[in-house]
């Protein structure tokens, strides 16, 4: 190349393959960027700012060095440290590289800050994740003497407000937009707006704004349709669709995602092939510049119960096949037990991520193969991967499995180390957990030590003292709840009946299903019919419950049939255990366990006809009792116990001492008695 070439044309020519960037001429300029410096030709401001913000194109430690180096040739040429464009180039490569702390020692060390600078370190914060941070920066902005905030500064921090959840900050923004007209005409500003409504919950607001806006453009549409489809407002984002279609908007693929989403979480199979007939015919659907869509068609079918189609869809795309992909397919066998297609593909991935590793966990977990997830997490952090909440989520289930309250000690500790103590949803969940394995103090104690709580661990609290039969303590939780004005859901009622039950509270029972609708609008369902029927059996009332299922305003399940069956088996009521039997059996002719149950019921009051009739209607049905099982951790070791079993080593030890234990009970029967 003729290095004898004038400095202007140079310059021109360098800036010219920077803007060359998304042709793949990026070295072509570091290539010609380099000739200027071997020779006599120095890069001028212009060139050094255009070039600076593509060092972090290199991507990882040599983007990062490259600007580094770029930042030390500013520092040698003194007059280029005097101007703002060539300061700005280096904060935004530093904040794209990552380099938060050069990055604002930079900014801190300007000696005039222009608007461009601001809104590079306040977009740069927001776009790493950094809210607080950014909300810093944009409050000390507004103090500067400055002409205020433009549109790219509130499109900067709009979006940071939901993650913090500050309404006040979004609002007052708002305030700022209305009272500046260019603003207000800028259909970017609105939409941030939109989004930021929709994003805390404000879709009346959203609305509200929506409709006021004169230029609505694409955006505008897909902002608001995912809104709807976020919050589930079913109806009106049918209408909004309808209503987009008629001011002769085209759909992108933009739109579609959010149609095929919101069509998989109801379950709308036919509208979902629609969606995925109409981005064929209209060409959105492109495997390779559109793998996005591809994949929300794919676990919407697997939403829908499709696995066909969604696999259809997996093997089209197998040659830009990437982990989200492979997710989507994993999470949809997962879904519906299908645990070895799961493994098998989980087996074939080159690469996965944290969501692949929690999917198979979880596959292992409910599964009944505690031992293959606990291996699974553990090669999970082998990977050197950190575990995130989900990943706690995924295990702590097998904890309960396994009953193992040194599993789950080792997951609380994690927790805790990081920082993953904040979400409320996990400590609901270690609480349930903590109850199951029969460490209710710990439960108790963590429950009392959240700062925060939600219904969630009010549920799993009520549900803990539920499951071990400590019905006041139970309802003081559940009292103490309503106090602090929670409003409760039809799963904390369920558990509430059921701590009620479990302790014999029959009236306070009662008196919280009649609170039911009376006080907390909330339709009983089957499960809280079911509840009451307990309620009243466990009392000995058998013949109120006997009454109240024949009185409930739908027809009882087998759920319902099946608990005042087992309490007629209790208190020794024939008569209505046939007839619950007889009802029963017409509901579900195939669980062994209530053909069990009648028959104990018949033995204990020597209907020996009874016994045979119900035997013979099992040998007919060829319905086997399945093989007991129980295990227990003693010393961080578990050990598995099955009905008959006869293979264990201290086999001896083990059924002298239930012997014994079966005497020392039939001994204290009898005393009672």
């Amino acid at each position: 190349m003729n290095i004898c070439m004038t400095g202007v044309f140079l310059n021109s020519l360098c800036c010219m393959y920077v803007c060359l960037i998304e042709n793949k001429l990026t070295d072509r300029a570091f290539e010609l960027f380099r000739l200027m410096l071997r020779g006599s030709v120095l890069p001028n401001y212009a060139t050094i700012a255009n070039i600076i913000p593509t060092c972090p194109s290199l991507g990882g430690i040599d983007g990062y060095h490259l600007g580094r180096q770029m930042h030390c040739y500013v520092l040698r040429r003194v007059e280029l440290l005097s101007e703002a464009t060539v300061i700005n180039a280096l904060l935004s490569c530093y904040l794209r590289v990552g380099n938060f702390e050069g990055a604002e020692t930079l900014f801190r060390n300007m000696k005039s800050k222009d608007l461009v600078s601001w809104n590079s370190i306040i977009a740069g914060y927001a776009a790493n994740g950094e809210w607080l941070k950014t909300l810093d920066f944009f409050r000390e902005f507004t103090k500067e003497e400055m002409s205020g905030p433009d549109s790219v500064t509130l499109m900067s921090i709009l979006p940071v407000c939901p993650q913090l959840n500050n309404v006040l900050i979004g609002k007052q923004i708002h305030g700022y937009v209305i009272r500046h007209s260019f603003l207000h005409q800028d259909i970017s500003v609105i939409n941030a707006l939109i989004s930021f409504y929709a994003k805390c919950g404000n879709i009346k607001e959203a609305c509200h704004l929506f409709s006021l806006t004169f230029n609505k453009d694409l955006i505008s549409w897909n902002t608001m349709l995912d809104a709807l489809a976020e919050n589930q407002l079913h109806e009106q984002f049918i209408i909004l669709l309808k209503e987009m279609f008629r001011e002769g908007m085209k759909a992108d693929s933009i739109t579609l995602l959010a149609v095929v989403r919101y069509f998989a979480n109801i379950s709308r199979l036919e509208k979902v092939k629609e969606a995925h007939g109409f981005s064929v015919r209209s060409g959105i659907l492109l495997s390779y510049t559109e793998p996005t869509l591809a994949n929300a068609l794919l676990d919407a079918y697997a939403k829908c119960c499709n696995l066909k189609y969604a696999n259809r869809i997996f093997e089209n795309l197998s040659g830009s096949n990437n982990v989200i992909t492979c997710n989507s397919m994993i999470s949809g066998f997962v879904k519906y037990g299908l645990h070895e297609d799961a493994h098998g593909i989980f087996k074939r991935m080159t690469e996965r991520d944290l969501t692949t590793w929690n999917l198979m966990v979880r596959a292992y977990a409910e599964n009944d193969c505690p031992d293959q997830a606990v291996s699974l997490f553990t090669e999970l952090e082998h990977h050197k991967m950190r575990p995130d909440a989900m990943s706690i989520l995924s295990l702590l289930p097998v904890c309960a499995q396994m009953a193992s309250s040194n599993l789950l000690k080792q997951c609380h500790a994690y927790v805790i180390r990081a920082f993953l103590d904040d979400d409320v949803y996990l400590i609901g969940a270690l609480i349930d957990v903590y109850s199951k394995c029969a460490t209710l103090k710990y439960a108790y104690k963590l429950f009392q030590s959240s700062p925060v709580k939600d219904l969630v661990m009010f549920t799993a609290m009520v549900g803990g003292y539920a499951m071990h039969g400590m019905g006041e303590e139970a309802l003081g939780i559940f009292y103490h709840m309503l106090e602090m004005d929670f409003k409760p859901d039809h799963v904390i009622i369920t558990t509430v009946l059921s701590a009620c039950s479990h302790a014999g509270l029959v009236d306070e029972g009662l008196k919280i299903f009649d609170s039911m609708e009376k006080t907390h609008q909330i339709k009983p369902s089957m499960e809280h019919y079911a509840c009451v029927v307990d309620l009243l059996a466990r009392g000995g009332r058998i013949k109120d419950a006997f009454s109240f299922v024949t009185q409930m305003p739908f027809q009882a399940d087998a759920d319902v049939w099946g608990t005042l069956l087992g309490a007629c088996k209790i208190h020794q009521e024939v008569d209505v255990g046939c007839a619950a039997a007889n009802r029963l059996f017409q509901v579900n002719a195939n669980d062994i366990g209530n053909y069990i149950v009648m028959s104990n019921l018949y033995a204990a009051n020597a209907r020996w006809d009874g016994v045979l009739e119900i035997r013979r209607s099992m040998k007919m049905r060829d319905l086997k009792k399945p093989v007991g099982c129980s295990w227990i951790e003693v010393e961080r070791k578990k050990s598995v116990f099955a009905a008959g079993d006869y293979s264990h080593q201290q086999r001896g030890l083990i059924y002298e001492t239930l012997r014994v234990l079966d005497e020392q009970i039939k001994e204290l029967y009898e005393y009672d008695l």
